[in-house]
């Protein structure tokens, strides 16, 4: 008896000792499939209202969810700080940014770009607009170059390439003005808010761009056709898509077959996913794209820098050289970084 009990002991404990790996790998199979049916968190730039931006991206974000078999929510929010603070407590497993976002997303956040847009004009970038109104006081590039101080500015935020980097590096920095300071007051806002505040006399110019200001003609020719544009930029290539990389080079590349391949059929499912495109922005569709797409996002970013150093007061020469110098190698390691894959 005593052997049998000792015998029946032996079996239990190596059932215990069999049975903890076999709980241990079930239960990370359960987690496994549990994240490949969580949701694919989906941020988007606020390039209209939050309502507005999330409308127009559902219809295309439903096809997406289709097309990988996991569901997607869809974060909009209003303002790039906003997006920029989900993205860092890593509430975003995919987003829709322009360079300087999508730049600090792949060197800073572990993200890697898939795809970028491409619109119909069939231009590599789009340009900053500076806009007033076509009647009255402050009208012409040659007064506000003259005497900002005089003018109420409504631009981006900080983030926004068209609405405040561009305007900054090749207008107002070379012309010894910095946009934060020089103005009588400033509203920041997004492009449609910022076309809006000048229509409306609550300012007297305005950052914008082209794609977003023909959006802005079709819905509010109004207020439309009270401005003008008085200064445009060179190109500047436009947004991409990035996903986190923590999902698997293969989830990636299904993300990316999918958006190159979107709205490029003929019949019916062509026609529809064209409309889709033309409502969000007035997109021609998405190329592919990987993390070297956004060497002219870091070029700009250090362009801007340096510029503002050169034009900053500093205590001495030597501290105005130490900041170049960092400036320098800190764009040396980005440029690195995005031709040899980001860590």
């Amino acid at each position: 008896m005593a052997r049998r009990a000792a015998a029946l002991l032996g079996l239990c404990a190596l059932a215990l000792l069999l049975g903890a790996p076999l709980a241990a790998a079930a239960q990370s199979a359960g987690t496994a499939a549990a994240a490949n049916t969580a949701p694919l968190r989906f941020g988007i730039l606020p390039l209209g209202g939050a309502f507005e931006s999330r409308n127009d991206w559902e219809p295309l974000l439903a096809d997406l969810s289709r097309a990988i078999g996991r569901p997607v929510s869809v974060l909009s929010v209003t303002s790039y700080e906003a997006l920029e603070q989900a993205i860092q407590r890593d509430q975003v497993d995919m987003a829709f940014l322009s360079g300087k976002m999508a730049l600090d997303a792949v060197t800073q956040r572990r993200m890697n770009v898939v795809a970028q847009v491409t619109r119909h004009d069939g231009l590599p970038g789009y340009r900053a607009l500076l806009l007033t109104r076509k009647t009255g006081n402050f009208t012409t590039l040659k007064d506000l170059l003259a005497r900002p101080e005089r003018w109420r500015l409504a631009r981006g935020e900080s983030r926004s390439v068209s609405g405040f980097i561009v305007p900054q590096l090749q207008l107002f920095l070379p012309n010894h003005i910095a946009m934060e300071t020089r103005f009588a007051s400033e509203v920041v806002g997004t492009h449609q808010a910022t076309a809006l505040a000048v229509a409306n006399g609550e300012a007297d110019v305005a950052t914008n761009n082209t794609a977003d200001f023909e959006r802005f003609k079709l819905q509010f020719p109004a207020e439309a056709e009270r401005l003008q544009v008085i200064w445009e930029s060179e190109l500047i290539p436009h947004a991409q898509l990035v996903v986190r990389r923590a999902y698997s080079p293969e989830f990636q590349k299904k993300v990316q077959a999918f958006l190159v391949d979107y709205a490029r059929t003929k019949g019916p499912r062509g026609e529809a996913e064209r409309a889709v495109l033309k409502s969000l922005h007035d997109l021609a569709g998405f190329v592919a794209a990987d993390n070297t797409s956004l060497l002219p996002a870091a070029r700009l970013a250090y362009q801007l820098a340096r510029q503002s150093a050169m034009t900053s007061q500093w205590v001495n020469e030597a501290a105005r050289q130490a900041r170049l110098q960092r400036i320098e190698s800190g764009y040396a390691e980005q440029v690195a970084a995005l031709r040899n894959g980001a860590p």
